[in-house]
């Protein structure tokens, strides 16, 4: 079992054991019953922290989404589970990690945005379709997928060109970039809202969704 400090933060992978999966089952007879949600189980695939709902308040259970493909109907399975369920805990994958699984015309794009990750100190990472396309190999995108990726939130000095950098990639790519820049303790906000420089931001917390200064979540700079 990993060591996983609660809650974690959203966007974080786990895997869960064997045992993780039957409590799960047990918990949730429509789980249960679900070929996909078994299928899913038996390749050992990883699931996704998401945010807790109003009603999920034990603290000691870890919130989690299943993206299922188009395929079998792109239904978002939702469970949640102890932390001694969990194999394994980690990232997302990179922006590199998942070239090989995007489409031709979004390779410069994500070399560009791996490219401005480094000069500003933060690494990319990337979620929705082309992750989920990466790690299970299942067909996610279509053509009018948009790219989720996710930043931490850099140092000061280079916040401003992070975003500035992000919006001139997102003026030239053939896909609407999406995505956070996250705080160290997983709270995140939209990318384009920083940009914009608005005073006030909508920021996704393990819980919730909270309306902030933008300087209060940046730490005072903007």
């Amino acid at each position: 079992m990993p060591h996983a400090e609660l809650p974690l933060r959203r966007h974080t992978l786990v895997t869960l054991t064997a045992a993780g999966w039957g409590a799960a089952f047990a918990r949730d007879p429509a789980l249960a019953s679900d070929p996909l949600v078994r299928a899913w189980a038996e390749h050992g695939r990883q699931l996704i922290v998401r945010r807790a709902s109003p009603d999920e308040a034990d603290a000691g259970r870890v919130p989690l989404g299943l993206p299922l493909p188009p395929s079998a109907g792109k239904r978002r399975i939702a469970l949640n589970v102890t932390a001694d369920a969990l194999a394994t805990v980690g990232p997302l994958p990179t922006l590199t990690d998942v070239l090989a699984a995007a489409p031709a015309a979004w390779h410069a794009p994500l070399r560009e945005l791996d490219a401005l990750g480094t000069r500003c100190g933060v690494q990319g990472r990337v979620f929705g379709s082309l992750a989920w396309q990466a790690l299970t190999g299942d067909s996610y995108l279509s053509a009018s997928s948009d790219l989720d990726i996710v930043f931490p939130l850099p140092d000061a000095a280079s916040l401003a060109p992070l975003l500035d950098g992000l919006a001139a990639i997102d003026a030239r790519a053939p896909m609407r970039i999406d995505g956070e820049l996250l705080r160290a303790d997983g709270a995140g906000v939209n990318w384009r809202e920083l940009h914009a420089r608005m005073p006030d931001v909508a920021v996704k917390t393990a819980i919730a969704v909270e309306l902030m200064r933008a300087d209060a979540f940046t730490g005072g700079t903007r």
